[in-house]
């Protein structure tokens, strides 16, 4: 069992950074690839990034590559997801994820727990 539970939403103008966060209980975290995922109004649950177990291999959308970074850190059951240059078309529901392996997977039925989400708003 992991419990997730997201942080650092907010409202940023275009061009701004945010920093979300995920804490992660459940002694099975370490072993376990993490993504990031969002959901606008009126869309479907799109994949935004992952990292694998051991943090050594990470995979993004095109539409955020180059702007969104993720890390981990397994000695404190976090995963973070850095936001630079923030862009309208990013306001969504942003929802962490805990896969049900090691590897880096972006499809979301490869993901077994789902934390309850957090709301980042990007004005133009």
């Amino acid at each position: 069992q992991v419990t997730l539970v997201e942080s650092g939403g907010g409202l940023v103008q275009a061009g701004g950074s945010l920093r979300l966060s995920c804490a992660a209980s459940g002694r099975s975290f370490s072993s376990r690839a993490m993504g990031w995922f969002r959901q606008a109004p009126g869309k479907e649950r799109e994949f935004v990034a992952v990292i694998s177990w051991s943090g050594d291999t990470t995979n993004y959308a095109d539409s955020v590559k180059g702007r969104f970074t993720i890390s981990r850190d397994n000695t404190k059951n976090t995963v973070n997801l850095q936001m630079n240059s923030l862009k309208p078309e990013d306001t969504a529901v942003y929802y962490c994820a805990a896969a049900r392996g090691f590897y880096a997977y972006n499809a979301l039925a490869q993901y077994e727990y789902w934390g309850q989400g957090t709301q980042v708003t990007v004005s133009s």
